[in-house]
């Protein structure tokens, strides 16, 4: 296997067992607090611990890559997350837990920008789309598959183990980079910007720790308000400092190109849609349904049969059609996936959920794969490890909102309909409607993308409307 092959597919199972594991907890939190001497609902600030060390750490992953050397950031990264995985496997206590969480998101903070980094520099452009498309079945597939392989986990075996699997899966990361990944030519490293990195971390913690405490209703809403207020006064400072500083760390100046200004801002839109189904949906098959937690699980794998069969075409796919109208018809289907969960009943047939499902999670597939690639169709090497960045943060932001989005309509609806202390099928209902709407901006935004947009990356012969 060539090293163009082989590369993108030693990043892919670093990235597996760091995406899993972002979810995996989610069916376990209820044996994790038994255990340790606490609550479920306290136990969520675990979760929200990992999303605020993504925040804080993803945008020096660029600086540290310069640095470094992206080989050995890469590195590093996979071991920070075995030692998190080992500290969360002994924790005793909530704080240890958490700290654990926190630790374990400072390693994944690292890995994903790190390996679509790895992939950039190394890869030809003409190859980038192959590439990606191994790149994108994690962050796919991960979510799918962590809550029912952490329900089947914690029932026959024991929760310690979703975290001490990472062990052996990480070594064998570790020792598969060292022996195949290449060194490269790397940019000299800026100067580190410990302002900015102060203002953005702030920033990105308080938002995504403010929105996740009003969403997992661990802490008082008055905590939540108040971090998000923080975060808004923090972004507002780091515009201003970005603005009068010659290496922000940061760069916001690559918003000048058109086709990664397009790319991050109706992505914006299309993860909103996303971020809320994962969290959505499995709660709707358990509550409205009736069905157990590793059930639902078991369900909602069918899109993960999807994502994976996207990557065997995807290539030719976008090599036959181009960019736009991939993303055009990737965010079209998905969105119509979302409205047809809002119209699911208990007496809806599964293998039905199945098709609809699997149908969704190869269009899905297919938008990752494109636009992991697309970022980049006008962005120049020297520019590509801010635009990967400022894209890193966008994801995880609009990821979390995503779930904001979500559980808030879910509430709204719940208090203004029935009142009820828990939510009924015509609340999930409205929520799916909400946010296929929402996802289908996207697919607007994504009409106005230039037929020959990125030829020289998909390889598409099509075009003529001008170019970009």
């Amino acid at each position: 296997m060539t090293n163009t092959r082989l590369t993108p597919l030693i990043l892919a199972v670093a990235l597996f067992m760091e995406n899993m594991d972002s979810t995996v907890i989610a069916t376990s939190l209820a044996a994790i607090a038994n255990d340790i001497g606490t609550e479920p609902i306290a136990l969520k600030l675990a979760l929200t611990s990992y999303l605020v060390a993504l925040a804080i750490f993803i945008p020096i992953s660029s600086w540290m890559a310069d640095r470094f050397g992206a080989r050995n950031v890469f590195r590093w990264a996979m071991l920070v997350f075995i030692v998190g995985s080992v500290a969360c496997a002994m924790s005793n206590s909530l704080l240890t837990f958490v700290l654990s969480r926190f630790l374990q998101g400072m390693g994944g903070a690292l890995m994903t920008p790190v390996a679509r980094l790895v992939l950039v520099r190394v890869t030809p452009r003409d190859q980038l789309v192959g590439a990606m498309a191994w790149l994108s079945i994690p962050g796919l597939v991960g979510p799918i598959v962590g809550p029912p392989i952490g329900g089947a986990i914690t029932t026959f075996f024991s929760w310690h183990w979703i975290f001490l699997i990472n062990v052996p899966i990480g070594i064998a990361g570790v020792l598969l980079v060292n022996r195949f990944l290449p060194e490269w030519q790397r940019n000299a490293p800026r100067r580190m910007d410990f302002i900015g990195f102060f203002l953005a971390g702030t920033t990105f913690a308080g938002w995504v720790f403010g929105i996740s405490v009003l969403t997992l209703p661990a802490l008082p809403a008055a905590f939540g308000f108040g971090a998000l207020g923080l975060g808004v006064v923090t972004a507002i400072l780091y515009f201003l400092h970005f603005r009068r500083t010659e290496n922000p760390l940061l760069d916001l100046r690559v918003f000048k190109f058109p086709l990664f200004r397009m790319t991050v801002v109706a992505g914006v839109f299309f993860r909103l849609g996303v971020g809320a189904t994962p969290f959505l949906f499995p709660l709707m098959l358990q509550l409205a349904f009736g069905l157990s937690p590793f059930a639902s699980g078991m369900v909602t794998f069918a899109g993960a049969v999807g994502a994976f069969a996207a990557k065997f075409v995807a290539e030719r796919i976008l090599r036959l059609t181009g960019f736009r109208a991939t993303l055009v018809w990737s965010t079209l289907v998905t969105a119509l996936g979302i409205f047809a969960q809002a119209i699911y009943a208990p007496e809806t047939p599964i293998p039905l959920m199945f098709l609809i499902l699997i149908v969704a999670g190869f269009f899905q597939s297919m938008f990752w794969t494109a636009t992991n690639a697309f970022v980049f169709a006008d962005i120049d090497d020297k520019d590509a490890g801010q635009a990967n960045v400022i894209s890193q943060v966008s994801v995880q932001l609009s990821l979390a909102f995503g779930v904001a989005l979500g559980g808030g309509v879910l509430e709204l609806s719940r208090l203004t309909t029935h009142g009820g202390s828990e939510p009924l099928l015509g609340d999930f209902h409205m929520a799916f409607w909400v946010i296929g709407a929402v996802t289908l901006i996207s697919t607007v935004m994504f009409m106005r993308v230039p037929k020959s947009a990125g030829l020289h990356i998909s390889g598409h012969k099509g075009g003529g409307d001008g170019g970009h």
